[in-house]
């Protein structure tokens, strides 16, 4: 016999997903890496503060967290970070160097002693950082990306190639750190050595380019004293990007680059096997790789439309053999030893896990931080992957979640209630994975749409390029298409739409309120809301120049600065909203939603500002992303008139 499903009112459906079961589960393993024949990777731990642990796998199977708290594995490089650690074995033994977040300092671990600082703390600015490190073979060092910070502004700062010793000389003497590179580039990614070791590769950029839009794959010589010597550019220019380069198992150069309008693979200057899919995509931390070559010639990759899958590539004959398994998404970390390759999977009904592919056989399994239902899978979101129209008849991808509830459905006569999710970025997309947080609203009976609106990346640079000098307007414009056409074709609720999202998606929540009819209401996380101070000065430096080609030259159009800009328009808004930021936030800092609130101020508009000690851009701790979530799904019960049972109601005020 087969349970009664119940009608319960949308919104109202009683559901085991509660905030903490959904905190608890966000984030996942990242940095995937061989130390020996063992793998390591990093791994979040919510409910330790936000951390990062360090996870090693041994050889039997058994996973070992290696560094207790405090400890905290993650580099602030650019701020969104990098690869933070590097391992290697020393007479049969583990040596890992790592970043510790708390003082940036470099640190060196072998398991069963005490971590040692490699490099010196700097009284100036923001200090010394470190990210993408290697350790070449033959020499006592740590080769990794150094940002020096040269004074106090988030801008006063220079990146260049470093050598740090490994026995500690530079823990206290700056002067001990050897750079390997001049500085002729703002911005560079680690070096890759090639496998006899006299190359170095790697990648550079600079303002007002992000390093989607273009940068310069760099190749030099090394001396047999460790130096670089005749850095010349072999590809990529101010319109195209690269965005990962490798040397092959014989010393060729293997890069991605979309100078046809996707990102394919190059050997030596010749493509590949062109197809019109991606083979890289937009890289927001240092030391991201979406391809590793083998020893056997194969190359392992990403590739696709939308997300990612891994597969294996015959560069001589074009054949690409995908892995098979339940994974629909995998992240930018490929790591390979011999025959073996690791990587991070994720599907529609498992978070995000290290997967290991063993390239003879085209075996893939879960060899670490394995998915365990920590719910009914019954009461898991089913995401039906769609392309609506836009304005000019533009496709727009997106992901749909309707309410899904093993044993409640709504009223016949009702249509569901729908959030609209845009994505952070904006240079970005919404992973194919399962999320708890979509779940917790799936499941209570209100539909999710994730817009990959134009802009994101995924879908070839025409897509990702309909965004330029477009912000506030394109990513408005689609998120709405999509939230409009659900309601016409009778799968959402008109009256009952919202919008959210974070960082950049904070910005087009606002910009969607402000200049739209479309939403009852809407949530804005750490966001971008005025323009006119966003940028040099007010964030920090990778980011500082980002508006030049997302809203256009400031020294040309300056008033599309201030037209853009929802805190110009707080005279619109006239819907209930909640606004959530973190107080050590230097990305998005507090003072754009505090100076939007003061403008609006009197207007009588409902609304809640909850802002969050000790965080900083997107949340880490368990305890503020369960009050964030729950004040988000009482906003909504609020406007849409539902009931949902044990939420505690959030005060809006005016």
């Amino acid at each position: 016999m087969g349970e009664t499903v119940r009608t319960l009112a949308y919104g109202e459906w009683p559901s085991p997903v509660d905030a903490a079961t959904a905190a608890a589960h966000d984030g996942g393993p990242e940095f995937v890496g061989f130390v020996g024949d063992e793998v390591w990777w990093t791994e979040p731990r919510p409910a330790e503060g936000g951390r990062r642990t360090l996870v090693r796998r041994h050889a039997d199977g058994t996973e070992e967290p290696v560094l207790p708290a405090p400890w905290n594995v993650r580099s602030r490089v650019i701020e969104y970070g990098g690869r933070p650690w590097a391992g290697t074995l020393r007479d049969g033994a583990p040596l890992v160097v790592f970043v510790d977040f708390a003082d940036q300092r470099l640190y060196r671990y072998e398991p069963g002693g005490e971590p040692r600082p490699l490099t010196p703390v700097s009284p100036v600015g923001q200090g010394l950082r470190w990210a993408d490190p290697v350790l070449p073979p033959e020499r006592d060092e740590v080769w990794c990306v150094l940002e020096e910070f040269t004074g106090d502004g988030p801008s006063d700062v220079r990146r260049v190639l470093a050598a740090v010793p490994l026995d500690g000389s530079a823990a206290g003497d700056r002067g001990a750190v050897r750079e390997l590179s001049d500085g002729r580039h703002r911005f560079v990614t680690g070096p890759r050595l090639a496998p006899d070791g006299r190359r170095a590769c790697w990648l550079g950029w600079d303002h007002p380019r992000m390093p989607w839009d273009g940068t310069e794959l760099l190749v030099a010589d090394v001396l047999a004293d460790g130096t670089l010597r005749e850095a010349r550019t072999v590809a990529g220019g101010p319109e195209e990007s690269v965005a990962q380069a490798d040397w092959t198992h014989d010393g060729r150069l293997l890069y991605a680059s979309d100078r046809t309008g996707w990102w394919n693979l190059y050997r030596d200057g010749e493509p590949v096997c062109p197809r019109e899919e991606e083979f890289g995509g937009p890289l927001w931390k240092l030391g991201l790789r979406w391809f590793a070559p083998l020893d056997s010639g194969l190359i392992a990759v990403l590739h696709g439309r939308g997300a990612p899958v891994l597969g294996v590539l015959d560069p001589e004959t074009c054949e690409l053999v995908d892995a098979a398994g339940p994974w629909s998404e995998f992240a930018p970390t490929l790591a390979a030893r011999g025959e073996r390759v690791v990587t991070v999977g994720a599907g529609p009904r498992s978070g995000p896990e290290v997967v290991e592919l063993d390239t003879r056989t085209g075996h893939a399994r879960v060899i670490g931080a394995r998915h365990e239902d920590a719910v009914d899978p019954a009461y898991y979101p089913e995401p039906r992957v769609r392309t609506f129209t836009g304005p000019d008849g533009r496709e727009i991808h997106a992901r749909v979640y309707p309410p899904h509830h093993p044993g409640c459905a709504g009223p016949a006569d009702e249509r569901p209630p729908y959030v609209i999710w845009a994505h952070g970025g904006p240079t970005g997309r919404a992973p194919l994975v399962l999320d708890l947080e979509i779940a917790y609203f799936t499941s209570r009976g209100i539909g999710v749409a994730e817009v990959d609106y134009g802009g994101s990346t995924g879908y070839g640079r025409e897509y990702r390029d309909r965004l330029r000098g477009q912000w506030g307007v394109v990513d408005v414009e689609d998120c709405a298409a999509v939230a409009l056409a659900l309601a016409d074709e009778g799968t959402a609720d008109r009256g009952r739409l919202a919008v959210r999202g974070g960082s950049a998606g904070g910005w087009t929540a606002a910009a969607s309120l402000t200049t739209t009819d479309v939403y009852a209401c809407g949530t804005i996380s750490y966001p971008v809301l005025d323009l006119t101070g966003w940028g040099t000065g007010e964030t920090h430096d990778f980011e500082s120049q980002y508006l030049e080609s997302l809203i256009g030259p400031r020294a040309e159009v300056p008033e599309r600065y201030v037209e853009r800009s929802p805190a110009a328009h707080v005279d619109r808004l006239s819907v209930p909203f909640l606004m959530l930021q973190g107080l050590d936030d230097v990305i998005c800092p507090p003072v754009q939603c505090e100076r939007f609130l003061a403008r609006l101020a009197g207007r009588g508009v409902p609304h809640a500002y909850l802002t969050f000690e000790g965080e900083g851009h997107g949340f880490r701790r368990a305890e503020t992303m369960v009050r964030a979530l729950e004040a988000e799904l009482s906003l909504y019960a609020q406007v849409f008139g539902m009931r949902p049972p044990g939420v505690p109601a959030l005060e809006l005020g005016t």
